[in-house]
């Protein structure tokens, strides 16, 4: 048995009759045995379809207590599980599917209902953490399944992670990359047995499935899993179930500050509140707003650096010791600065790309992706540098990817799916500064009709946008240009752009 294997099957053995996960949505607490008996159901259904050791199941599921179960029970069998978003359109995991041949799905019935097809087949899946959902076993076009024992170095977990290509890369991560980094993640933010940690982040990215549900695992705290973030239940959630810490991004530290019922709430009930620290990651959190939100409602926050190639996070402030403004000091991973001429260096105040390593660290992508790795090092097209204490400081992405509220959105995807319509004869996603969701995906468009019917044309990208898109991905704002800004080989200069955009230079008067 492997150590991530030994370790969840042990804490579930210790708790058969003591609370471990609770799902917000059932409005109940599932104990070790609870979880042990759906693992049973779930490991009976896969080798009734088939599945085996090797083979990966995608999961198109909203947030819930089922995750923690189905992730432990393909783990047994050696199955990987890639978790997307639940927003996502039935043509999109079909795609995916049909592309990588993935053996099956776990889908809602209504979804499952979209994706028929021959050869196809379905059955019911019933457990005590997901009432209702349906397995679909693509045909076995992917081989046959492993033999000899699951090791740690059998793939756990393959999630997405966008890039500039409009693509996004597949990011694999084996049973031995997520046991380091939770073990990592629950000591640098001291979890423990007492511990009660809030799932409000969608259980599709990393920060969910490892940095708090698997690292809660590692140290034995119980978990409480949100359906999705709500700004007006938020404070009775950590009220009602004794949430001492959680995680979020810098939007959801916005709206519970602009929130009127969240306000409300938390000034009924903050004798009942012990919210110890939260967690903050993504993009950076401006001064004021952390400050803020630190004295309104009694608690710490505290940031990090982190991605899904590292399995969740690389540097953390410390909890006795913050430093505002930074991403904190390497916990369980080597962090340098590498120089235009490639030297890599820790000294402070020296700008340059951050480089990472460490034992939860991929060495490469899934799928081939040239300029990510040097010598040992993954390149994470951050820039950064040190001061003389030691913090990381992040000064923007040297890559393209925009930030929406936590998640991460490729502009050239975007475009792609977009570009089907008629009327755009070029066309840029970028990302434009939002106050609230760090950045607003941005559609700016040159029309083949300039001047004429952009409103219509602006709600069709819009509608167009939400129908063949993820929520997240989908433009929230279209600006119709009479040109775009160029080099000499007629690459669009995306940062003049941007600065065309907030200035209003050559965007069409019918557009600002």
């Amino acid at each position: 048995m492997t150590p991530l294997n030994k370790h969840l099957t042990q804490q579930n053995q210790s708790h058969q009759d003591q609370p471990m996960v609770k799902d917000i949505a059932l409005d109940r607490w599932f104990t070790g045995a609870d979880l042990d008996q759906d693992i049973e159901a779930l490991k009976a259904g896969w080798q009734e379809a088939g599945l085996g050791r090797g083979d990966v199941l995608m999961v198109c599921l909203p947030n819930s207590a089922a995750f923690i179960p189905i992730d432990q029970a393909a783990w047994q069998v050696g199955i990987a599980v890639h978790p997307v978003s639940p927003t996502s359109p039935a043509s999109e995991l079909l795609a995916d599917r049909d592309e990588h041949h993935y053996a099956a799905m776990l889908l809602l019935p209504e979804m499952a209902a979209q994706v028929r097809r021959d050869g196809f087949t379905q059955q019911a899946v019933t457990l005590a953490t997901l009432p209702t959902a349906t397995l679909v076993v693509a045909p076995a076009d992917r081989g046959p399944a492993q033999a000899g024992p699951v090791t740690e170095n059998d793939l756990a977990l393959i999630l997405a992670t966008s890039g500039t290509t409009g693509k996004p890369k597949r990011v694999g991560l084996s049973q031995r990359l997520i046991f380091n980094a939770a073990t990592h993640d629950a000591q640098s933010n001291d979890m423990h047995e007492d511990s009660v940690a809030l799932i409000t982040m969608p259980m599709f990215h990393i920060n969910a499935q490892v940095m708090v549900a698997l690292a809660m695992r590692m140290a034995g705290g119980k978990l409480v899993i949100a359906p999705k973030f709500s700004a007006s239940r938020f404070w009775n959630w950590v009220a009602d179930n004794g949430v001492n810490w959680t995680s979020v991004v810098p939007t959801i530290v916005g709206i519970l500050l602009l929130n009127e019922t969240a306000n409300q709430v938390y000034h009924q009930r903050r004798t009942e509140i012990n919210l110890m620290f939260t967690r903050c990651s993504s993009f950076a959190l401006p001064e004021d707003q952390l400050r803020t939100f630190q004295n309104r409602f009694n608690t710490h926050v505290i940031e990090g650096y982190g991605m899904t190639e590292s399995a969740s996070q690389c540097t953390i402030n410390p909890l006795e010791a913050p430093k505002i403004g930074s991403a904190g000091k390497p916990f369980g991973t080597k962090v340098k600065i590498r120089q235009q001429d490639g030297t890599l260096t820790t000294a402070p105040s020296v700008l340059g790309e951050i480089v990472i390593a460490g034992d939860h660290v991929i060495d490469q992508y899934m799928d081939p992706h040239e300029g990510a790795f040097a010598d040992g090092w993954f390149l994470t097209g951050d820039l950064g540098y040190f001061d003389e204490d030691g913090y990381l400081f992040v000064k923007g992405r040297a890559k393209e990817i925009i930030s929406r509220g936590g998640e991460k959105v490729a502009p050239a995807h975007v475009e792609n799916v977009l570009d089907e319509l008629p009327f755009i004869a070029q066309l840029c996603v970028i990302g434009l500064p939002d106050p609230l969701y760090g950045e607003e995906v941005t559609a700016a468009i040159i029309s083949t009709t300039p001047g004429e019917n952009e409103e219509e044309q602006r709600q069709t990208v819009l509608e167009y946008g939400r129908a063949h898109l993820a929520k997240y991905e989908a433009p929230t704002k279209v600006m119709f240009l009479d040109e775009f800004p160029r080099n000499q080989t007629g690459k669009v200069l995306r940062p003049m752009l941007k600065q065309w955009l907030k200035e209003g230079d050559h965007v069409t008067q019918t557009a600002l």
